[in-house]
């Protein structure tokens, strides 16, 4: 009975259309491509942090180099949760970037997009805590925008097919 429920999941998965994104492990197509783009400059802080996490998932600079990502960051901290004093007790730290995947042998934008994240953050006596939580904060969402944009390109990998 659990073999046959098995086959037959596996015969509807198969029917889907659906297709693993990274089939052929690092020498599939899409791997191939991701390891082909490379990172223009971002400033600041957070594009440093950024560029750090897209470099890792990315591994950016290990294959022939065939597209460049772009990227404009734009980190805003808002304060809300105002106490009768004007206080602020919490904060939401938001991170938004738009990218380009710019074909380097053509110089055409083949992909643009944008990607983004927030988090509250609570404000404490302890101005020190406060900032470390902003810090702490800022290097999470970079890793979520970087896994967001990752995503998107080797989307894009997969659709468009291998470009030698």
């Amino acid at each position: 009975m659990r073999a046959a429920a098995i086959l037959a999941l596996a015969l509807l998965l198969a029917g889907c259309g659906l297709r693993p994104l990274y089939s052929g492990g690092a020498s599939g197509e899409v791997a191939q491509t991701l390891r082909g783009v490379t990172i223009g400059p971002v400033a600041g802080r957070a594009g440093w942090l950024v560029r750090t996490a897209l470099e890792d998932r990315l591994h950016a600079g290990s294959g022939p180099a065939r597209y460049r990502l772009d990227i404009v960051l734009d980190d805003d901290i808002t304060g809300f949760g105002i106490r009768s004093d004007d206080a602020v007790t919490r904060e939401r730290r938001a991170l938004r970037a738009r990218y380009q995947l710019v074909e380097l042998g053509k110089g055409t934008v083949v992909l643009d997009a944008t990607a983004g994240s927030d988090v509250g953050i609570d404000v404490v006596s302890s101005e020190y805590a406060t900032v470390a939580a902003e810090r702490t904060a800022l290097e999470r969402l970079s890793k979520e925008v970087a896994d967001q944009i990752v995503t998107r390109v080797a989307l894009y990998a997969s659709r468009t097919g291998p470009r030698r």
